[in-house]
């Protein structure tokens, strides 16, 4: 099972979201006035009238790049977009009896701690197994949740291979004042993650544009040109420095696909063991075949990129407080940072 690569349509909405075109269509020159919910209806197999007015309230419907309501009128030549905040599902989301690591729960949030190797959405290759089918089966007696629904659900994702705290909103209203939050930069999201080499200086911000790497289109990366990416901040400092690798603390002030993995590497410090930015081959030390044997048994200890989002702080969107949450670095990342801090007792650099 392999988390779904090859990247839909991505668009910028009005609030700064992240929006994943599922369907476009053209109005005809002939096109007579007609509401964009029953223009959608007509060309969505299988989907209810009911369900485009969600999307449009959600502001799921775009038309000539505009989000509209269900009421606007479609006109001759007009381009008609359904974008969501997260890829397509291909098949009706499936409840699954998936264990949750539930952190915090009401009537209007779950905060869940997702391990390593979840994937978020389901999408090609990945009809199941997802945190979505595990909400899905969650919530299976709450007749107010709709998982399929746009107007609730996750707010914010991590990667696959990325542990660590996620928001779920439980209603429309808490989904739009967290995505305001996410969107004015007020939440308070940190990150652990053992990286390459020692940074210097040991602490400090970076601030770049990302977007798609043209060269490896499973990539992204830093870009010179703005129209080619988004804007993205990472302040990062050194808590530990282990020998060849360091433990860095990251704090989000942008939420960009890949931001920690891309920026550490950008600095010269790829996530250790991350494949994808090349974390997984012995970029520091001694290249002889005793460190290297110890170098495989640090990344089998711990089979992925060494990230984990470990705090998670919100406004609670019916109460108004303050909530911040975190969630243990998890065993796997731990083992492996055991083993460096036993190698760099052993190895005074």
């Amino acid at each position: 099972m392999t988390e779904r690569e090859e990247p839909q349509a991505v668009i910028e909405g009005d609030d700064g979201r992240e929006l994943y075109e599922h369907f476009r269509f053209v109005a005809d020159p002939g096109q007579a006035l007609l509401r964009v919910d029953k223009f959608l209806v007509e060309r969505l197999q299988g989907s209810s009238r009911n369900r485009v007015q969600q999307a449009a309230e959600a502001g799921c419907i775009l038309v000539n790049g505009k989000a509209v309501k269900s009421n606007y009128r479609v006109k001759p030549c007009d381009v008609v977009q359904v974008v969501m905040d997260r890829p397509r599902y291909e098949t009706e989301v499936v409840a699954e009896d998936i264990p949750l690591d539930i952190v915090y729960e009401d009537d209007w949030v779950l905060v869940v701690n997702k391990p390593a190797g979840l994937v978020v959405h389901p999408g090609h290759g990945n009809y199941n197994g997802t945190l979505v089918n595990a909400l899905a089966w969650h919530f299976r007696n709450n007749p107010d949740y709709d998982v399929n629904d746009p107007r609730m659900g996750l707010v914010h994702r991590i990667d696959k291979d990325t542990s660590g705290l996620l928001v779920v909103a439980k209603t429309p209203d808490a989904k739009t004042d967290l995505g305001k939050q996410f969107f004015n930069k007020t939440t308070r999201r940190e990150y652990v993650a053992v990286v390459w080499g020692r940074p210097d200086p040991a602490a400090g911000r970076i601030e770049s544009y990302i977007g798609r790497n043209v060269r490896d289109r499973l990539q992204m990366a830093v870009v010179t040109d703005p129209s080619q990416g988004k804007h993205a901040v990472t302040h990062y400092s050194t808590t530990e420095q282990l020998g060849p690798v360091s433990v860095v603390k990251c704090v989000l002030e942008t939420g960009r696909t890949h931001q920690i993995r891309v920026h550490m590497r950008h600095i010269g410090h790829p996530l250790f063991n991350d494949a994808r930015y090349g974390g997984d081959q012995v970029l520091r030390g001694v290249p002889s075949s005793s460190y290297k044997a110890f170098v495989r048994g640090c990344m089998e200890a711990c089979p992925r990129q060494a990230l984990h989002a470990r705090t998670l702080g919100f406004r609670h969107p019916h109460t108004g407080e303050e909530m911040d949450f975190s969630a243990p670095i998890p065993d796997d990342m731990t083992a492996m940072i055991e083993r460096w801090r036993r190698y760099s007792t052993n190895n005074i650099n």
